[in-house]
């Protein structure tokens, strides 16, 4: 029975004692029921035995704590300590539900967050947020300020907590929303602001060509001892993304070569797997070379703005640092491609191949690690139009990952490459007739190497 119904009923008996002390509720109500039970036995159990009270008190007590029963029972149940603690609660207002939420996520990140052992809290915020609390702690203090302006309403840890959840996990943003108490569109505001700020002004810090010397020949020397071949500098790739649905304008060109809609996604890798440039500028049914064609890097290389001064002399080559890629792209002075795809070239040309291809490895790795850390990108649930920012913030987080040396985790498989030769536009015959010649004495000039070895 109710704790508080027995208080009011007690509060009843003694009012009733003090307005009529002859009687008792209780006595009266035992001793008209023992009086009827001895004058005639089958009226005991009679109800109406009550109205034959000598007062009339009991029936009208009777009847308060009935209604009063009644009202009890459809309140909602509260602490028997209700009434002492009425003016601690009256100070404090109950939190909303945002407020509940970021009280929880506080909780969860700041206790005993110091007292664990660094590989064991690590591991910890891995499995909520793709990185180490270390590389958490870095991601919030660059983007607090920027976040600050927005006058956002949520802690800036909060919120990019929230967005690296849902990278890292590849949730929807109502997924996302239920689990931290908010509107979906809150979550999805927060979410292109958040990887907008990464895209942004993140990216000129963490995304960079390596045209400083010290970087330069470290990443030359690092692709040496890997392929036996001088003055690489780099891998491209390029990577459909696919996307959670198919876009209403124009759906053809969304479909990739798997099959499935998507965007393009072109990166350039170190040896190391870190990314110095990405290009996200063109639907999933465009072709490797076109949206190479397209991009920033290719007019930057094209145009002579960007400056290499390591210049190596290869059997009378002039040998600038270059990048690799298959046969997909076009053949140029600083993008080298395979001489055939079906090894059906000279001893020096296949063996050329081999290492080039070798050395193209780094790119598929690191966009299997790309795809496999952010598993959003496996199924890109943003829409279109913030779908570029979501890839770039991605890849800003990546690099962020490869350079703090973040354990890798399980690869994201891509079926194999396959697709035509691009052709050879006019104004590239220059460049191709020059890369032409240049791929010849790297091959025949690492033949003659590892032949005499």
């Amino acid at each position: 029975m109710d704790q508080s119904f027995l208080v009011m009923l007690s509060n009843l008996l003694h009012l009733h004692n003090s307005l009529d002390p002859t009687t008792s509720l209780l006595s009266d109500t035992i001793s008209s029921t023992t009086a009827s039970a001895s004058a005639s036995p089958s009226s005991a159990t009679s109800p109406t035995s009550l109205l034959y009270s000598s007062s009339i008190a009991p029936l009208l007590f009777f009847t308060i704590a009935s209604v009063l029963s009644y009202v009890a029972s459809t309140r909602p149940t509260t602490s028997s300590t209700t009434t002492t603690t009425t003016t601690t609660t009256t100070t404090q207002p109950q939190p909303n539900a945002s407020d509940y939420s970021v009280s929880a996520f506080r909780a969860l990140t700041t206790e005993h967050i110091w007292s664990l052992e660094a590989p064991l809290r690590d591991a910890h915020w891995r499995s909520l947020y793709g990185l180490s609390y270390p590389v958490f702690t870095t991601v919030v203090d660059k983007l607090k300020p920027h976040i600050a302006v927005s006058n956002l309403s949520l802690p800036s840890d909060y919120a990019v907590a929230m967005v690296l959840s849902r990278l890292a996990h590849g949730l929807s943003a109502k997924t996302v929303a239920a689990r931290y108490s908010l509107d979906p569109y809150l979550v999805s505001k927060i979410t292109n602001m958040v990887t907008r700020l990464l895209a942004t002004k993140l990216y000129p810090e963490f995304i960079k060509i390596p045209v400083g010397r010290r970087r330069l020949v470290e990443t030359t020397q690092a692709f040496e001892e890997l392929t036996s071949l001088p003055n690489m500098c780099g891998a491209i790739d390029t990577s459909p993304v696919k996307l959670h649905s198919l876009p209403n304008p124009n759906p053809a060109t969304y479909r990739c070569r798997y099959g499935y809609p998507s965007v393009l996604l072109q990166v350039v890798s170190d040896h190391k797997k870190i990314f110095w440039d990405v290009c996200v500028k063109a639907p999933g049914g465009t072709d490797d070379a076109t949206h190479f064609r397209d991009s920033l890097v290719y007019n930057r290389l094209t145009s002579g703005d960007v400056v290499w001064d390591k210049v190596m002399n290869v059997r009378g080559h002039h040998v600038r640092p270059y990048v690799v890629g298959d046969w997909c792209y076009p053949l140029l002075p600083f993008l080298l491609t395979p001489f055939s795809p079906s090894g059906m070239g000279t001893p020096a040309q296949n063996l050329f191949d081999g290492m080039l291809m070798k050395g193209r490895s780094v790119v598929v790795e690191a966009i299997s690690l790309l795809k496999g850390r952010w598993k959003i990108l496996q199924d890109l649930n943003v829409g279109l139009h913030h779908a570029p920012q979501t890839i770039v913030a991605c890849c800003v987080l990546h690099n962020l990952c490869q350079i703090a040396r973040e354990p890798e985790p399980e690869l994201w498989k891509e079926p194999d490459e396959s697709g035509p030769q691009p052709r050879v536009l006019d104004s590239e015959k220059s460049f191709y007739f020059f890369g032409e010649n240049l791929r010849q004495a790297l091959a025949d000039d690492l033949h003659q190497k590892l032949s005499s070895r």
